[in-house]
């Protein structure tokens, strides 16, 4: 597939998130600086999640079940535009920039983040189906540990990782469960990372800013 042919500014098939779950909670790392290359990301216009109309409706699904059960989905990352990975690519061949290694790749080099899987040139977020996310437990206003946060680019990220505690490993499969149940698959090397199964737009990757604007077009 070329890349480049594969490429679309439409938003049409896309939703808010938050207006189809309203109680989801969003922290969108690409946006702030506090993120694995310690700047906000390109393409990040507004700390929103923007989702597939089909991602959102399995997403939902999801959030009840958890909702029953005290919990509320927190979700850091969703669609990310093109322009966004690209800026990931560019940053990659830049050996001097390693402000953020002691806190997401500690133990290793930038260039292995793309060799091992953490970092793709072409990421199923452009798709518009994918999602990073988490639970948030509400009898304790915390989020749920996982044994490692968000974007932690190491092996105890994986969610069969068994570095974590017996307790850290349950929660990653009561959501991981949870994801699946839904329709959504997960991936070998982060915890947080689905992807809709059967995502509308499977050889599609769009370019079009995150941005609840942009969509009101």
């Amino acid at each position: 597939m070329d890349y480049k042919h594969a490429v679309t500014m439409d938003p049409s098939g896309f939703v808010l998130l938050a207006d189809y779950i309203p109680g989801v909670i969003q922290e969108i790392r690409y946006y702030s600086t506090y993120n694995f290359i310690g700047d906000r990301i390109d393409g990040y216009e507004e700390p929103c999640a923007l989702l597939t109309v089909e991602a959102a409706r399995a997403l939902k699904a999801v959030s009840g079940e958890m909702n029953v059960q005290g919990y509320r989905l927190k979700v850091f990352d969703a669609y990310r535009p093109a322009r966004a990975v690209k800026h990931f690519v560019l940053w990659g061949v830049d050996d001097l920039d390693l402000r953020m290694k002691p806190f997401f790749y500690p133990d290793l080099e930038k260039q292995e983040l793309f060799r091992q899987g953490y970092i793709a040139s072409r990421s199923s977020h452009s798709r518009g189906s994918a999602v990073d996310l988490t639970l948030l437990d509400m009898s304790t206003g915390r989020e749920v540990d996982m044994g490692s946060p968000f974007d932690l680019f190491s092996e105890l990220s994986h969610p069969d990782s068994r570095a974590v505690t017996d307790e850290q490993y349950e929660n990653r499969m009561f959501l991981q469960n949870a994801m699946v149940r839904n329709g959504f698959e997960p991936i070998d090397c982060e915890w947080w990372h689905f992807r809709l199964k059967d995502e509308p737009y499977p050889d599609t990757y769009f370019e079009f800013p995150v941005s609840s604007a942009y969509l009101k077009r």
